[in-house]
């Protein structure tokens, strides 16, 4: 396994966790959409965990909501780290 498919399965896994712990939630979109929000991620936005309120930031909008788990899980692993990953789950 590369490292793109085990980043792809850890996306997944922990949007999993937090529907599970929330006993809610919609895990369709996170199990479907990791291996595209991983390569925006990773590929394609300019981005800076450090200091998230860079004015030259890409931003990336997720307008469904019930896809929350798949952005918290990106942003996680990205690096911004607001919350820990028991607040996460």
């Amino acid at each position: 396994m590369n490292i793109e498919e085990l980043s792809i399965k850890t996306i997944r896994m922990l949007a999993l966790d937090m529907v599970q712990k929330a006993n809610s939630g919609h895990p369709g979109l996170p199990l479907g959409a990791a291996p595209m929000a991983y390569i925006i991620f990773k590929k394609f936005l300019t981005i800076n965990p450090k200091n998230p309120c860079w004015i030259n930031r890409d931003r990336f909008v997720l307008s469904a909501g019930h896809g929350s788990a798949l952005l918290y899980s990106m942003l996680y692993l990205s690096g911004f780290e607001k919350m820990t990953l028991e607040e996460l789950k």
